[in-house]
């Protein structure tokens, strides 16, 4: 068993589902989202996603997309992002890459797999790479050990889930609308159909992702989804900030709203 389906079944043991954070390499700066990072993981956060900047997102929103020109700004390539993929994963929980398939297309896919094992990670999120297309980075993630996690969403029909989940490794990622990453007043009616028509197709663990901005969405989420995945809410918080040292207090706070959102009772 992956630490990333350890992680998943301590969660169901304490009737909750697992907390995922996202935040991009290099935002607000290189040393400073690894502080985040590391204060997300002692704040209730069970995974966390590093985002790799890219300058051209599918499907970020205007509050991702922020934070990701000043990852760009600060100079965070594939190395910087392993640097931190490496410091982050010190503390012993399951720390995963989220990345367009160019970014790892054009670095090297085995180099790219490989250096997530040298550097501690467990699993990359790849939202952009159909898994039909997916032969040479199927090879080189098991080759390096490094779980595959793919995207799926409402529009995706019965055969599609069939294909992406049967390509799955770690947990299935189950976007809950159409449309970008952001904040939203409310969870898309959409994501608790999505979760149970994937589970018609497998057993690995689904987290439900993009818009998840507050701990009672959150805990709607947790009681149809095994993960809640968080990005936007916790940019916003940082973007707000006049400091690091305000933003990790306001991190970790954000955190422990999120780790209590998440318990199913």
């Amino acid at each position: 068993m992956s630490s990333i389906h350890q992680v998943f079944e301590k969660a169901k043991s304490e009737n909750r589902a697992a907390l995922i954070a996202y935040l991009p390499a290099g935002f607000p700066t290189i040393d400073g989202s690894i502080a985040i990072m590391q204060e997300m993981l002692n704040s209730g956060v069970d995974l966390v996603e590093i985002g790799v900047p890219y300058s051209d997102p599918l499907m970020d929103g205007p509050i991702i997309q922020q934070a990701v020109e000043v990852a760009l700004h600060n100079k965070t390539g594939i190395n910087e992002v392993m640097h931190i993929v490496k410091e982050v994963s010190k503390s012993g929980k399951p720390v995963l890459t989220m990345s367009y398939w160019s970014p790892i297309e054009k670095w090297g896919i085995d180099k790219f797999a490989k250096q997530m094992n040298q550097s501690g990670g467990v699993g990359v999120i790849t939202p952009d790479l159909p898994p039909d297309e997916s032969a040479a980075w199927i090879t080189a993630t098991d080759e390096n050990e490094i779980d595959r996690v793919f995207v799926v969403a409402p529009s995706s029909s019965d055969e599609r889930l069939k294909l992406v989940t049967n390509k799955v490794t770690g947990f299935v990622y189950a976007a809950s609308l159409m449309g970008v990453t952001g904040t939203r007043s409310e969870v898309s009616s959409r994501a608790a159909e999505l979760v149970n028509r994937v589970r018609k197709h497998t057993q690995l663990p689904i987290a439900v992702g993009l818009g998840v901005s507050n701990s009672d969405q959150a805990h709607e989420v947790a009681q149809f989804a095994d993960g809640v995945i968080v990005g936007s809410a916790f940019v916003n918080v940082i973007l707000d900030q006049p400091n690091l040292k305000d933003s990790i207090a306001a991190v970790a706070q954000l955190c422990k709203d999120f780790a209590r959102g998440v318990h199913k009772g």
